[in-house]
C-alpha cells in the first residue's frame, strides 16, 4: 500500500472508512462487522465433517501423548484446558468500570494447557502430529489400527530425524512445534521475531530446537523461516497464514467447548446467547477456535477477537477489505506492545476472508489495560496469565459500553441477561515467575 496509508488514499475513500482516523490514533474502539451474517453460510471449503476428522486424529494420538509427556497421562493424553467461572473479576471490572455487565463471565484456561502451556498447543501440536502420521504411514511403519503409542520408540524417531519442522512465530507457536518435534525426532527450527521473549528461546535451545532470531517483526521471520524451509531437504514449513491443518486443529476447541458446557448445564441457543472473546495476532488460533464456533453453535454464538491498539492488523484488514495488502505501519503505527504473541503487523488473508461473514467484530485495548487485566485477575482469580492472554478479559466491558449497535441489530437485548461470556486465556502457565512478578508490578501501579 506504500509507507502512508493515509497518503495514499483520497477523501472519498478516507470517508468511507471513518473508524480508520481514530484507529491511526492508537485509540481504543470496537468496530462492528457489517458482513456479519447471522446464519452459517457457505463461506469456506472446511466444515464440521474436517474438524471432527481432525478431533479423531488427536485421539489416535492421545496414547502417544501420555506417554511422551506424563503431565497429560491424568486426562489419557488430551490435551485440553478447564473452563472456569470468574466471578470475583466480573464483579471487579463491573466496579471499576462503573458498569452493569449482563450475563456471566467464564475463562477458557488455554494458558494451562499441557506441554507448551498456549492455545498454540492445540493448532501447533496438531500440525506436526498430522505431518509425523503421514510420513509414518508412507513408510511402511503405521496403520490407522495401531496403537499410537509406538510414534515414543527410537524406531520412529529415526525416522523423523530424517525430516525438518520450520515456523515463523512471535513466541508461542514456536514453543509449541518445538517441543512436540524435537519430542517426536524431527530437527526442528524456529524463526522467532525481535518480539518473542527471551526466556522462549533459550526454552527452545535447551529442548534442542535451532531458533533464529531477528531484528525485524513477524513477517520478516515467517518469510524467511518459508525461504529457508524451500531450501531444505525434506522440510515442512508450518504456515501459521495459511495452514488449513493449523486452522483444523484450533477448531477442535468448539467441541471440546461444547462438552464442557453441557457438563456445566449451561445453554446456548436464541435465548441464551454465547459471546466468545480471543486474543488475536496473525489470525490463525482465534480465528480457527471461532470458525469451530460457528460450525458448532451457529448464529448463536458470537466472537470477536481483541487486538493491540498499536498492532490492529486484523482490524485494518478486514476493516477496509483489504487484508494482507496492508499492514499497521502502512497507517502510522509502530505495531510494538507488550503482548508479544499479538504483535503482528500484516494479518491472514486466510483467515480474514474465511471469518468475513463469521466474526461479530474485533476491538482494540492498549498495554495499559491488559497490565492492568493482569494484576486484577491475580487478585480476584489467583490466575496468571501473560499481557496477551487479558485481551479477552475486557471483551464482555467493550461490548456493553462499545458494543450497543452490535446488540440491537442482531435483537440481542431482551436475552442479554442470559448471555454467558467466554474470554479465551490464551497462554501463561510457563511465564518465569520474575517476568510474572514485573508484569503484575506495573499492571498493579496502574490500578
Amino acid at each position: 500500500m506504500g509507507d502512508t496509508l493515509f497518503a495514499t488514499q483520497s477523501k472519498s475513500w478516507l470517508s468511507c472508512h471513518p473508524l480508520l482516523t481514530q484507529i491511526k490514533a492508537g485509540k481504543s474502539v470496537l468496530w462492528s462487522n457489517q458482513n456479519y451474517q447471522n446464519e452459517l453460510g457457505q463461506q469456506s471449503p472446511l466444515g464440521i465433517d474436517d474438524i471432527e476428522q481432525a478431533s479423531a486424529r488427536l485421539i489416535r494420538f492421545a496414547p502417544f501423548i501420555a506417554s511422551a509427556f506424563p503431565e497429560t497421562k491424568g486426562s489419557g493424553g488430551i490435551i485440553e484446558s478447564p473452563l472456569v467461572a470468574i466471578d470475583k473479576m466480573q464483579s471487579v471490572l463491573a466496579s471499576y468500570y462503573k458498569t452493569e455487565q449482563s450475563g456471566k463471565l467464564w475463562l477458557k484456561c488455554d494458558s494451562q494447557l499441557p506441554i507448551s502451556g498456549s492455545v498454540k498447543a492445540r493448532g501447533g501440536i496438531y500440525e506436526v502430529l498430522k505431518h509425523a502420521e503421514t510420513i509414518a504411514l508412507k513408510a511402511g511403519l503405521l496403520s490407522l489400527e495401531d496403537d499410537y503409542a509406538i510414534f515414543d520408540s527410537n524406531e520412529f524417531r529415526t525416522l523423523f530425524s530424517q525430516h525438518h519442522i520450520a515456523v515463523g512465530s512471535t513466541g508461542n507457536l514456536g514453543l509449541s512445534i518445538g517441543i512436540i518435534s524435537a519430542q517426536l525426532g524431527f530437527k526442528v527450527s524456529v524463526h522467532m521475531s525481535a518480539d518473542a521473549k527471551a526466556w522462549k528461546k533459550q526454552l527452545l535451545r535447551e529442548k534442542g530446537v535451532n531458533v533464529i532470531e531477528y531484528q525485524d517483526d513477524y513477517s520478516k521471520a515467517v518469510t524467511q523461516g518459508r525461504i529457508d524451509s524451500q531450501q531444505t531437504a525434506n522440510s515442512h514449513f508450518i504456515d501459521d497464514e495459511n495452514s488449513e491443518d493449523l486452522f483444523l486443529g484450533y477448531a477442535v476447541a468448539a467441541l471440546r467447548l461444547k462438552q464442557q458446557l453441557d457438563e456445566q448445564q449451561i445453554i446456548v441457543d436464541h435465548e441464551h446467547p454465547l459471546f466468545v472473546y480471543l486474543p488475536c495476532g496473525v489470525g490463525g488460533a482465534p480465528g480457527g477456535i471461532a470458525f469451530g464456533l460457528k460450525q458448532v453453535f451457529a448464529g448463536n454464538v458470537h466472537c470477536f477477537f481483541a487486538e493491540p491498539t498499536t498492532a490492529p492488523c486484523m482490524l485494518l484488514g478486514m476493516y477496509t477489505q483489504l487484508h494482507e495488502r496492508v499492514c499497521v505501519q502502512d497507517i502510522g503505527l509502530d505495531g510494538i506492545t507488550c503482548a508479544d504473541g499479538l504483535a503482528v503487523g500484516r494479518p491472514s488473508a486466510f483467515v480474514g476472508k474465511t471469518m468475513n461473514n463469521l466474526l461479530s467484530g474485533i476491538y482494540t485495548l492498549d498495554d495499559k489495560q491488559m497490565y492492568q487485566m493482569l494484576a486484577l485477575i491475580k487478585d480476584t482469580e489467583n490466575i496468571s496469565l501473560e499481557p496477551s492472554a487479558l485481551a479477552g478479559v475486557i471483551g464482555m466491558h467493550k461490548l456493553h459500553t462499545q458494543g450497543q449497535a452490535y446488540i440491537e441489530r442482531q435483537q440481542l437485548a431482551p436475552m442479554m441477561h442470559n448471555a454467558t461470556h467466554i474470554a479465551w486465556a490464551t497462554g501463561g502457565n510457563m511465564v518465569p515467575q520474575e517476568e510474572f512478578s514485573q508484569s503484575y508490578a506495573r499492571g498493579a501501579k496502574l490500578l
